[in-house]
């Protein structure tokens, strides 16, 4: 059956809008109508090369959708349900499965690998990182598909499945802010926005917002940041004169440039703690001497996927929306249709875009 998709060429290539050829699910897969899909960073990282996928590629990875059919074996969903995308299942096996490190499993990415579809002309298509949300159905594996949280709408629990899964993980289970603790967050994109509601959620009692752009601040603010600083080389000192000087307790740097993870760790308090959600290129190199790691006592961590296992941490995610301490509508400043996506990558890769949501 033939569906449209945005379809990555080769590396270096702009999306392109085409039908595919889908077939029906096989064995242990789940064929799904997308309600949305979220334009995200990482897909920007997969058409320029900073990370590898095989190509031609459906990408999109942060989706949520209706089951269409369920092909043998699967029982957990059913036509009719709605399901957010895993874009990283688990093994279970693996070595860092076996010590409860689910988000870095070895195999969660192997089925980028698959041959999933074909363009009219016969053509060979992978599924970006396993589950080709930027179409308007897909099939995935069934342990790419989580059954919808009770209370949270299709379209927006498309988000749940990266951006706010990475925040929230962030803060609960890389940096564990703990409640009356500070922290300042770099860059106010979709992750960011996420992180900083995670730390509102979290209970800090000072969120700084740092974002190089000063049109950002209002939405800053109202997910959940006390104070907002437009990025510059004094970057780490604003953030002190805010904290008494003394640095806050934790920053959480959501961009992936050396400059941005220097000037998070250089805002911490002497002991303070770094998680590095941003995903940067080999270029980036981030140096420090011996001296200042033994004075400073700070720690600098990275953070895949948030440190999060989704299939336990969906829940809790869908309670906090319930609360009302979770707006999920405030991560996304634009909504385009699936046409619409070429153009929101060039804006992000210009530093124009912010966090589209595509509805189908």
């Amino acid at each position: 059956m033939a569906v449209r998709a945005a379809v990555l060429p080769a590396i270096g290539s702009p999306l392109r809008i085409t039908e595919i050829d889908l077939p029906e699910p096989g064995p242990g897969q789940v064929r799904l109508r997308l309600a949305a899909a979220g334009v995200c960073h990482s897909d920007l990282s997969l058409t320029n090369g900073t990370m590898r996928v095989p190509v031609p590629a459906v990408l999109g990875h942060e989706g949520a959708g209706t089951v269409l059919a369920v092909g043998e074996g699967v029982t957990h969903v059913s036509p009719g349900d709605g399901v957010v995308l895993n874009w990283a299942p688990s093994c279970g096996s693996c070595h860092a499965c076996s010590l409860g490190e689910v988000w870095l499993c070895a195999n969660a990415l192997n089925g980028a690998a698959d041959v999933y579809a074909r363009t009219a002309d016969g053509t060979e298509l992978h599924p970006g990182l396993n589950v080709a949300a930027f179409a308007e159905e897909t099939v995935v594996a069934a342990s790419c598909v989580l059954p919808l949280p009770d209370g949270v709408p299709l379209t927006d629990a498309a988000l749940l499945g990266c951006a706010v899964l990475t925040g929230y993980g962030a803060v609960h289970h890389s940096a564990r802010v703990r409640p009356g603790e500070t922290v300042a967050v770099f860059g106010v994109g979709g992750v960011g926005l996420a992180t900083l509601q995670a730390a509102r959620i979290a209970g800090a009692s000072k969120i700084v917002a740092v974002d190089v752009s000063p049109e950002k601040e209002e939405l800053a603010r109202r997910a959940g940041a006390t104070d907002y600083v437009v990025a510059s080389d004094d970057t780490p000192r604003e953030i002190r004169a805010l904290t008494a000087r003394q640095g806050v307790d934790v920053a959480v740097e959501c961009v992936g440039r050396a400059v941005t993870i220097r000037a998070a760790w250089e805002s911490t308090r002497r002991g303070g703690r770094t998680t590095v959600v941003g995903i940067g290129g080999k270029d980036q190199q981030v140096t420090f001497n011996a001296l200042e790691i033994f004075h400073w006592g700070r720690t600098l961590s990275g953070c895949v996927y948030g440190n999060s296992d989704p299939a336990e941490d969906l829940p809790v995610l869908a309670g906090h929306v319930r609360a009302g301490r979770l707006d999920l509508g405030a991560l996304v400043t634009e909504r385009i249709a699936l046409d619409g996506i070429p153009a929101a990558f060039e804006n992000m890769e210009a530093g124009k875009g912010g966090r589209a949501l595509v509805v189908f």
